[in-house]
């Protein structure tokens, strides 16, 4: 799936997910030693290198020269990945598997990984837990069940409650949102029935079916209702399916649409629509018709769902997606799909009213979509902005004011009106360049929540609240959880573009051709990317970020968190022509790390005893560093590139210079790169000014061609469902693969 998000707005949104979403880590996790021993003394490195021909490679159409440069860096990746992909029957086996391609992926060193959100002091007006925090999927982004007060919640009162949602782990949510209001009342709280955050980034459409940006979906997300929704205990419950069934053979899933829910216009006008079955029919060839990002979801699960992308077939009723009757849904499959109900939560499943759509200028069919939206396009207008769209959900947008708010109101009309905890949601723009204004708004309760930040933390630790003798941090503060999307350190294999593609101005590179020439040929190299990623003090980059004491906490070794998954059976796989049993329970990470040790790269991407993947910097060394750098010199030389400190490899780091932190960030990535590798590789810092330049050089582009960088750090990925193959899907080449592109290809 095609949820990619913007580090920016990780960051000035935090404290959302912090606040409500999180638990409290009770001490700071121990530091460990960079890399890990292998097991195996590494593969010597071939007599012989030749690298790739670029004169052959330049002569090449631009999709030709991305299968060659991907076959050639991930190409052992993708022959791994796609063994575990083709196991649905024992899924044990399939995450085994998942694993080992993942080692490959982190072997290769297209990407570096960098953080994770959360893992930061913060304080919040929310209760912790009463936001769902299932790692997949959207419902992270739904806020009706949020129970915030107009006071400061404690530090000690925040772990009551929390401890009391681990004690009801497997109950019904309600049960815990009605024990979080009592204890409120109990403790001196009143209740506040608005939930308030900033943002980073207004929605580019208001269309949740054609778009892949997390920007988008997360305001839209809270305009519908899905057909089942997770509760506060991260238990599914039906939503607008009452009930549903899977045949024996795991191929059909029946839902049973719930009767009476009426579809609405902005205003909570009814538009004389029910949502009835036939409305996720029209939604899903609606995300066909757009190609937004998202369709590529359902390839090969959905039945005749691929032919209709392709253009194999144009009649949509092929498809393996009907309305049985008004309010029954059915979707057939092309066999039994392991973690179909877990993506049923995404926006990928939203139902579309069909009639509305149509009155908005909407057409069905690949075709008529793009010539209806493509040239004078004036009579489609679905989507545009919050008006242009029809509502079944908790919330109605009464105020879209670009860069300023977005402001959702109750919607009187909704099924599900008397259940629901927030009544107003206010979003207020915030671009990050005041770095303590979220903490003076969580203050003075216009936000209900913050992470603390270099510049903020200090302030919590000497301001007092009036009437108080202890600080804002003893008082308020806890540590939040880190949780499961993934921010990397992308390097661009195949870069094309040396200026921003919307703004030629912006981004500009200073490289000069020759330059240009030798950073591809050495980012083409494994061991020159393997030591500019061992080269890298991710914790002191992180620092700049979060402070010193939590530098390791939100750190992240892996693509695809190590405790994502377990193996729900035993497991048999080979590793290096050896064969290895692995029990039930077994994590993902653990896996991982035995074939990364089995090949002799020296990194740690799993730590048993904290049983995880973050926590620690298993990347950076220097020793190591250099070692890699030895054989990157001694292969490059092979083939003319010759690399020293008097003969640099230059790469183009973009940032955005007027937000503090990221230049924090961006030195200390240039600054320990330099140092581990003895200067033999600089850094050049490209100052983009802003939020837009940054999101212009890679965040906004539409493929690899248009990335502006040889390094870049705005971007990770977020898992829509509960199987690894939402992460390691974003690799595939051939435009199959979302992330991708970060690298240059595609």
């Amino acid at each position: 799936m095609k949820r990619i998000l913007a580090l920016l707005l990780a960051l000035v949104m935090v404290f959302a997910l912090c606040a409500c979403g999180s638990g409290t880590t009770e001490t700071n996790p121990p530091a460990s030693e960079p890399g890990t021993e292998p097991t195996t003394e590494p593969t010597e490195a071939p007599e012989a290198y030749t690298g790739l021909d670029w004169e052959v490679i330049d002569a090449m159409e631009y999709d030709e020269q991305s299968d060659t440069i991907y076959d050639a860096a991930l190409g052992d990746f993708y022959d791994t990945y796609m063994a575990g992909r083709d196991e649905v029957d024992d899924i044990g086996l399939r995450y085994a598997l998942f694993a080992q391609a993942e080692a490959k992926l982190m072997e290769a060193a297209v990407m570096v990984p960098t953080t994770t959100r959360g893992g930061q002091y913060a304080m919040s007006h929310c209760a912790t837990r009463t936001i769902p925090t299932v790692l997949w999927g959207s419902d992270a982004s739904r806020y009706h069940q949020a129970i915030v007060a107009n006071e400061l919640i404690k530090s000690e009162d925040q772990d009551a409650m929390r401890a009391k949602w681990a004690e009801l782990a497997g109950h019904d949510g309600k049960e815990y949102e009605e024990f979080v209001k009592q204890y409120l009342a109990d403790h001196g709280y009143t209740i506040n029935t608005t939930y308030a955050i900033g943002y980073s980034s207004d929605p580019v459409t208001w269309d949740v079916l054609a778009t892949s940006r997390s920007a988008d979906s997360e305001a839209i997300i809270n305009t519908f209702d899905g057909l089942v929704e997770y509760d506060v205990l991260n238990k599914m419950q039906p939503a607008l399916a009452e009930s549903w069934e899977v045949s024996d053979d795991g191929t059909v899933y029946t839902f049973h649409i719930r009767k009476g829910v009426q579809w609405v216009d902005y205003q909570g006008r009814e538009i004389g629509a029910e949502v009835k079955a036939d409305d996720w029919v029209a939604g899903l060839q609606h995300m066909c018709d757009t190609m937004g990002g998202l369709e590529y979801l359902l390839e090969g699960i959905v039945v005749n769902y691929s032919e209709y992308i392709n253009g194999d077939i144009t009649d949509f009723s092929q498809v393996g997606v009907k309305a049985v009757d008004d309010y029954t849904l059915q979707y057939t499959l092309t066999g039994p799909c392991p973690y179909f109900e877990t993506m049923l939560t995404y926006s990928i499943f939203a139902p579309m009213c069909r009639t509305y759509y149509e009155s908005q200028g909407g057409v069905f069919g690949q075709d008529a979509y793009k010539a209806a939206t493509t040239g004078d396009s004036s009579s489609y207008t679905y989507g545009t902005d919050p008006s242009h769209i029809a509502y079944c959900g908790p919330y109605l947008v009464t105020n879209n004011t670009a860069n300023t708010v977005i402001r959702f109101e109750a919607n009187p009309t909704y099924w599900n009106k008397d259940n629901i905890n927030i009544q107003l949601l206010t979003w207020t723009f915030n671009d990050g360049t005041d770095p303590t204004r979220i903490y003076e708004e969580c203050k003075a309760g216009k936000v209900v929540g913050c992470s603390f930040s270099t510049n903020t933390l200090p302030l919590a630790r000497q301001e007092k609240p009036e009437g108080e003798d202890a600080t804002y941090y003893d008082l308020y503060s806890y540590v939040s959880a880190t949780e499961a999307t993934s921010f990397m350190g992308f390097y661009n294999l195949n870069r094309q573009a040396f200026s921003n593609m919307a703004d030629a101005t912006v981004g500009v590179s200073t490289q000069t051709e020759e330059d240009a020439a030798r950073t591809r040929s050495a980012m083409n190299n494994v061991h020159f990317r393997l030591a500019i990623s061992m080269g890298f003090d991710r914790a002191s980059y992180n620092a700049a970020g979060v402070g010193e004491e939590l530098k390791l906490n939100s750190l992240r070794n892996t693509y695809t968190p190590g405790n994502f998954v377990t193996l729900p059976n035993e497991a048999t796989i080979e590793i290096n022509g050896e064969s290895k049993t692995y029990p039930a329970g077994t994590f993902y990470g653990e896996i991982m790390q035995d074939q990364i040790d089995a090949d002799g790269v020296k990194i740690k991407v799993w730590d048993p005893d904290l049983l995880s993947s973050d926590g620690f910097d298993g990347w950076y060394s220097p020793e190591n560093a250099q070692e890699e750098l030895a054989k990157a010199v001694a292969e490059l030389s092979q083939i003319g590139v010759d690399i020293s400190a008097d003969h640099p490899i230059y790469l183009d780091l973009p940032y955005p210079g007027s937000v503090q932190q990221y230049a924090d960030r961006a030195n200390a990535w240039k600054q320990s790169v330099e140092a581990s590798l003895g200067g033999a590789v600089i850094i050049n810092l490209v100052d983009v000014i802003d939020y837009d330049g940054w999101n212009g050089c890679g965040y906004d582009t539409e493929n690899g061609s248009q990335a502006n960088y040889d390094m870049y750090d705005d971007s990770g990925w977020g898992p829509d469902y509960g199987d690894p193959q939402t992460y390691l899907d974003t690799f595939l080449p051939q435009y199959s693969g979302y992330m991708a592109k970060c690298i240059g290809v595609y």
